[in-house]
């Protein structure tokens, strides 16, 4: 197929030819006539080189966002089972966890992922697409305009891969509400996807906890899912553990350490909706017994906690994202540091602090030096005893710095004071 072109600028096309994405507003030079917002257009350098096909978004500042490397491929149907089954396939094999199920035609069983993000965007070449399966729930947020036309298409093909995996979705639930879509030029929406209704609370579970997940009124899609293999790693540390959880939103840290054999866990968070679910999450796993549950701006709590005495052999920092702009990075290491100074003081000598960053723009460098300095004011020594990232289901490119964003450390705390 003979798709209309854009040409970039002599010299431009870096962020492609480095295996990126995107391309910017001022990289091109001109444009065939008569190409209009959510088109597919080819891209071309200025000696003619082609990089491949991407959709075009004027009001955008990310002006062209990939899809193909192959200039010649069209963009149809077959295009799009061909990426959705990639994604859903790269998760079966990567996943740790699954479900085994009956065939629909009764011959037998398989296994497929529970709970997992399926699409995630540019590292699937789904550019400005994320989607998440809970069980037998799809939730999409869709932020890019060039996309965006094409996402009831994309659904309808995941839909059908999950089917011959014997998967049936039984609702779509959309939460396109990011501030992000107005840069696109499109209005939040959040709702069922098509108007069709259901019940959006669903049952999940992961590393053996079950889990109440409120799709429509949960943070973000519902549930953190790019923590699954950092909450495992907590569990040998928590058991027997005195255990302070912050930030917890529906419990999930909170939860394995209960699960794991901690002695004690005090689960923390701001809101009252995500304490009240962390509360039913307890009940639902038999351990509310042994967890208690605090709403409270844990900036403020700490410090009490730390006039009181308190100790813990295990403090868990889960912060949400202290900053979503370059602008403001100085600010959230300074929130950073501050709170894992807070989290450091409240550790037992000898005991464990975990704590992470979900931000892209805290890179890892200035994070691990946000976290030496909080210790080194606090007089005390780490020694590190786990590095994590996300879930491989949200896959991490290494010509895409923004798909690489948490960043997740346990460390023993020793004190240096004599």
């Amino acid at each position: 197929m003979d798709y209309k072109k854009i040409y970039l600028k002599k010299g431009e096309g870096r962020i492609l030819r480095a295996n990126g994405a995107w391309v910017y507003d001022n990289e091109i030079e001109r444009e065939t006539d008569g190409i209009g917002d959510g088109d597919v257009v080819e891209i071309v350098s200025n000696t003619g080189f082609s990089f491949g096909l991407g959709v075009i978004n004027h009001a955008s500042k990310i002006r062209v966002r990939l899809l193909s490397r192959d200039p010649h491929e069209e963009i149809n149907n077959d295009f799009f089972v061909k990426r959705v089954r990639a994604a859903w396939e790269y998760r079966k094999h990567v996943l740790g966890e699954e479900n085994t199920i009956g065939t629909k035609d009764g011959s037998g069983s398989i296994t497929v992922p529970a709970s997992c993000r399926v699409i995630f965007g540019e590292a699937d070449m789904l550019p400005g697409i994320t989607i998440d399966k809970y069980s037998d729930v799809l939730v999409i947020e869709s932020l890019a305009l060039g996309t965006d036309r094409f996402k009831g298409e994309i659904i309808d093909c995941l839909k059908a891969i999950l089917a011959e995996n014997g998967v049936i979705i039984r609702g779509v639930y959309e939460r396109s509400d990011a501030k992000i879509r107005e840069k696109e030029g499109l209005p939040r929406f959040k709702g069922f996807f098509n108007d069709e209704e259901f019940d959006t609370n669903v049952d999940i579970v992961e590393n053996g906890v079950k889990y109440f997940v409120d799709v429509a009124e949960g943070q973000k899609t519902g549930f953190f899912l790019d923590q699954k293999y950092n909450r495992l790693a907590i569990r040998n540390i928590a058991k027997d553990a005195e255990v302070l959880d912050c930030f917890t939103h529906t419990g999930a840290f909170a939860l394995n350490a209960a699960v794991a054999g901690a002695k004690h866990v005090t689960a923390v968070d701001a809101s009252e909706d995500g304490i009240a679910m962390a509360k039913r999450n307890a009940a639902l796993n038999g351990v509310d017994g042994k967890m208690d549950f605090v709403v409270a701006d844990v900036f403020d709590l700490l410090p009490s906690y730390a006039s009181e005495g308190k100790q813990f052999d295990l403090v868990i920092l889960d912060p949400p994202a202290f900053t979503k702009s370059r602008s403001s990075i100085k600010k959230a290491a300074k929130g950073y540091k501050e709170i894992n100074m807070r989290g450091l003081s409240l550790v037992k000598d000898g005991g464990f602090l975990a704590t992470c960053s979900c931000s892209h723009f805290m890179d890892p460098d200035l994070f691990k030096e946000t976290i030496a300095s909080a210790a080194h004011d606090e007089h005390v020594l780490l020694r590190q005893v786990y590095f994590g990232t996300q879930a491989p289901d949200h896959p991490i490119l290494w010509a895409d710095s923004d798909s690489y964003y948490l960043k997740f450390y346990i460390f023993q705390k020793q004190s240096l004071k004599a």
